[in-house]
């Protein structure tokens, strides 16, 4: 009599022990206004915090990425144009030759392309969009004031590509990689648990007792679970209180973001849905409308 065949079992995937990093980015850090870099593990549906670190310049932060040899990171800044912004304006179509193109550019340049561009659209459509946009609640990538995400592109990801960095649905899968980067967006997670209420603001006439309720109740909601990620933070009670205390929103918005990449870590293929524009990109955890 024969006996039964063993259960067929799958290795988990190459990312799903990687240390992870949720990342406040600023398109000019400084002293004041550094680039935050949330550093945590995960273990089951636990998230721990482990660290905050500040950069307070481009160099510095892009020598850190270079330097520390695996992670699987969610950065907030936008990894990728509108296509239908690229085909107008006459730019390559695939992906890595428009980020060389895009990085050879001056700020004046782009300001000036995007600006054309704009003023020849109708009120009410002046930017273009990326698929993701929708989904997630973000802000066109091509907007370049109030945020200016595309500066934010132009200085970020050029970072990513020196580090080494695999950008999934953007570039061939390579080998083994060790420095995974997602397009991660805090205001996505921060509005299934707050609704339309703000919880931060860099000009201190608007740092709010009401906004200092929102990051108490947003730090409560995380270490709770209490959304569809189904992921719990863990934090010290230091930890906590630094969260609560930061008025502009940057520590916590990038533990936002290292919770969007701990959710990614456990998704196959990085819960990236089917049919990814690679010209455009994804942002992690946002649900693909049917």
């Amino acid at each position: 009599m024969s006996s039964a065949a063993p259960p067929v079992t799958s290795s988990p995937p190459a990312w799903a022990q990687l240390p992870l990093l949720g990342v406040d980015f600023s398109s000019a850090p400084s002293r004041r206004k550094p680039v935050i870099v949330a550093r945590g593990t995960r273990a089951g549906a636990a998230v721990r915090l482990d660290g905050l670190d500040a950069h307070e310049t481009l160099a510095g932060f892009g020598d850190w990425l270079a330097a520390t040899p695996a992670w699987l990171g969610g950065f907030d800044l936008p990894f990728g144009l509108p296509r239908e912004l690229v085909l107008q304006l006459g730019w390559p179509a695939e992906w890595a030759a428009l980020m060389d193109h895009y990085a050879g550019l001056t700020r004046e340049q782009i300001r000036a392309h995007f600006s054309a561009f704009c003023d020849a659209r109708p009120v009410g459509g002046k930017f273009a969009h990326r698929a993701c946009d929708g989904p997630a609640g973000s802000s066109p990538s091509m907007k370049w004031v109030n945020p200016p995400v595309a500066f934010m592109l132009h200085a970020g990801v050029p970072l990513l590509r020196a580090a080494g960095a695999w950008l999934p649905g953007l570039m061939p899968q390579p080998q083994a990689a060790q420095r995974i980067a997602l397009e991660a967006y805090p205001g996505l997670l921060a509005r299934e648990l707050l609704g339309n209420r703000s919880y931060k603001a860099d000009d201190k006439a608007r740092q709010t007792p009401e906004r200092l309720i929102a990051r108490k109740d947003l730090v409560d909601a995380l270490e709770q679970g209490r959304t569809r990620l189904a992921l719990r933070l863990r934090l010290s009670h230091a930890q906590r209180d630094a969260l609560v205390a930061d008025a502009s929103g940057d520590r916590l918005d990038a533990v936002l973001c290292l919770l969007q990449a701990a959710w990614a870590q456990q998704q196959a293929g990085l819960g990236l849905p089917a049919g990814v524009d690679p010209l455009e990109g994804w942002i992690t955890s946002a649900v693909l409308a049917g």
